[in-house]
């Protein structure tokens, strides 16, 4: 049973997995890591997949339940080699005053700076390996140099489709308990239909949740899913290359899922578009997703995505 903490105020907090059984993840994920546990001892951790998966709740609850002193350095906001001088080594160096195990969690390790941050990390990896263990976490693994991929037990966050109806249902349940916990009333086709929304993102359906949950209630009114209908208004928008009305759209739409969207233009290619431009229609769209994880701005960059398909891509 999940742990209920009432000293935070975020639910992705209050209600964040202490221990591998209470993590949402595939059978045999749970399995290598509690053989890990049973060892009483962790190697490094390169934890790769895409964003809100639980690969930060995962390096954590792998320290707890080992009993391990550790510190968390986000690579995104220290990603320079004055943070490795500094935080890394001055708590590497150290001994555990509790003989606990030591551990630093990197998390978005693939903002770290590929030219200095990266290669100074695998001589600190060798040189503290008899004190401490680094467990890096990212979304995008072929950003992280090859020399700690080899250093580390790579774990990939993948979800097989023979897993993903059971991980919906039990990420369902915990959900709903929640929302009990909060005492929010909700309709549980729409909490089904949220989380099959984000799936696998399990960040973002909680934070969904709450940000719904503040008038007490959530039912049907609070889907706002971009319909078919203007999906639809949108791609004729396209093929008359109608900028202004493209922008007017992207801005009225601009809380949309960036994943979601583009998929949906994949998916309904064949039925929009000429078969010569599809392959130029992927590239366009793999291209933007990936710049998606980084940009500050989505909406410039949804926009710029579908200012570059109006440009090369051919409608029927």
């Amino acid at each position: 049973m999940i742990e209920f903490r009432d000293d935070q105020f975020l639910w992705v907090e209050k209600y964040r997995p202490q221990k591998i059984d209470e993590c949402v993840l595939p059978e045999s994920l749970k399995d290598t890591f509690k053989q890990y546990i049973a060892q009483g001892e962790l190697p490094h951790f390169l934890l790769s997949g895409t964003a809100g998966v639980g690969k930060t709740t995962v390096a954590k609850a792998l320290c707890n339940e080992i009993g391990a002193d550790y510190i968390m350095i986000n690579g995104s906001e220290e990603s320079g080699i004055d943070t490795l001088r500094t935080k890394i080594k001055g708590f590497a160096s150290t001994v555990s005053l509790t003989d606990s195990p030591k551990i630093i969690i990197i998390d978005e390790a693939d903002y770290l700076q590929a030219n200095s941050t990266q290669p100074a990390l695998r001589s600190f990896i060798e040189e503290f390996s008899a004190n401490c263990r680094f467990i890096f976490t990212c979304n995008f693994k072929n950003r992280i140099l090859e020399a700690i991929h080899s250093r580390c037990a790579c774990i990939d966050f993948k979800i097989d489709n023979k897993d993903k109806q059971v991980l919906l249902g039990l990420f369902f349940k915990r959900a709903t308990q929640i929302l009990k916990q909060e005492n929010v009333d909700f309709d549980q086709k729409v909490v089904a239909e949220l989380i099959t929304k984000h799936f696998p993102d399990y960040r973002r359906v909680l934070n969904e949740l709450q940000r719904y949950s503040v008038s007490g209630k959530i039912d049907s009114g609070i889907l706002v899913n971009m319909s078919q209908e203007s999906f639809k208004d949108l791609i004729k928008m396209m093929k008359e290359k109608d900028f202004t009305n493209v922008r007017k759209w992207v801005g009225k739409n601009s809380d949309s899922d960036t994943v979601a969207l583009f998929r949906e233009l994949y998916d309904t290619s064949v039925i929009y578009m000429a078969p010569e431009s599809i392959p130029q229609l992927v590239l366009i769209l793999a291209d933007y997703q990936y710049k998606a994880a980084f940009v500050a701005d989505h909406e410039l960059n949804i926009m710029a995505a579908l200012t570059e398909v109006m440009a090369n891509v051919k409608f029927k």
